[in-house]
């Protein structure tokens, strides 16, 4: 049986990889993520060839995107993580040339992008996300030690896969932590620690996936527990009752709804200590690689990793133009 908690959005079902016609796989780009970028796409494309689709990498960092037009490429599976591939940016830009592409649209990937404004849309709709304010510089330092209490979160809000976050512990590691992120970003969050488990929940063509369990023994889930530690424990069944599953699927679900995001993604939370669901980020480009959640997620749900690429690549038919 089917552990997907669907929306009831209708999404094309190909079934004849010639359907798809000549597909490029964008990968790499300038981003900070560009590692993690080119080892999601090259599953991807490993993925997509091995079932037939007639498919080829294609690094925007090297080739302008107006080659795809003049390559013959009839859609795009957007394996580009962080700013420039999952903000909107490369979207719009597809959107310009008339070629299809996965995921999120313009407005759906460049809100997912913008942790700010994440929140902000998400407490509109009534979605609960851990105390937090912006932390402009020194003139905050001492409101976010006050209000937030220790520890803190202190990110930038353009950047994915905890690209310059920082787990603030004392009031001397304030400032460095500020500096790091704003490096990143002018606008940078400060957020309260929740001391809690951590969840994420897949979204696939309308559908939430189970949701998983995230444990590491480092001091966060950062940029090596993601993607290359061995010792970060993945738990599906992620040990909610089925009842507290359902309502962070349910949030998840709705978090997508409220930024304008579709087609696939990821949704981040940790619990409460009332058991509440708080929203962590979404992520509208997530990780392929072997160390990702979503393919994990799939899995569990009876889809193995060729299927869902297969599967995100349906959403491009949502981009077509009519």
């Amino acid at each position: 049986m089917s552990r997907l908690r669907a929306t009831g959005s209708d999404f094309r079902r190909v079934t004849d990889a010639a359907a798809f016609g000549h597909v490029a796989v964008l990968m790499g780009g300038n981003s900070a993520e560009r590692e993690i970028s080119l080892l999601t796409g090259g599953a991807v494309l490993k993925a997509l060839v091995e079932r037939g689709v007639n498919a080829v990498g294609f690094d925007p960092s090297e080739r302008p995107l107006t080659d795809l037009v003049t390559a013959g490429i009839d859609r795009v599976w957007i394996a580009l993580h962080g700013p420039g591939g999952e903000d909107g940016a490369v979207q719009g830009a597809l959107e310009w040339l008339g070629v299809p592409y996965t995921g999120s649209g313009v407005l759906g990937s460049a809100v997912g992008m913008d942790k700010l404004r994440t929140k902000w849309l998400a407490q509109a709709a009534g979605i609960a996300t851990p105390p937090w304010i912006l932390l402009t510089g020194a003139a905050d330092f001492a409101r976010a030690l006050e209000e937030l209490g220790l520890p803190i979160a202190v990110k930038p809000a353009s950047q994915g896969s905890s690209v310059g976050m920082s787990r603030v512990e004392t009031a001397a590691e304030l400032p460095t932590a500020w500096r790091t992120a704003a490096a990143l970003d002018p606008v940078v969050i400060a957020e309260r620690w929740i001391l809690g488990r951590e969840f994420t929940v897949g979204i696939l063509q309308g559908a939430a996936l189970p949701a998983i369990r995230i444990e590491t023994p480092r001091s966060f889930y950062d940029y090596q527990a993601k993607y290359f530690a061995d010792d970060t424990r993945y738990l599906i069944p992620c040990g909610l009752v089925a009842a507290g599953e359902a309502a962070m699927q349910a949030a998840a679900l709705a978090t997508f709804s409220a930024t304008g995001a579709s087609g696939w993604g990821r949704v981040d939370f940790v619990m409460g200590t009332d058991g509440t669901p708080l929203l962590l980020e979404i992520n509208t480009v997530p990780g392929m690689t072997s160390h990702s959640l979503v393919p994990m997620a799939a899995a569990a749900a009876g889809i193995d990793f060729n299927e869902l690429a297969w599967r995100i690549l349906e959403t491009s038919f949502a981009r077509e133009r009519t």
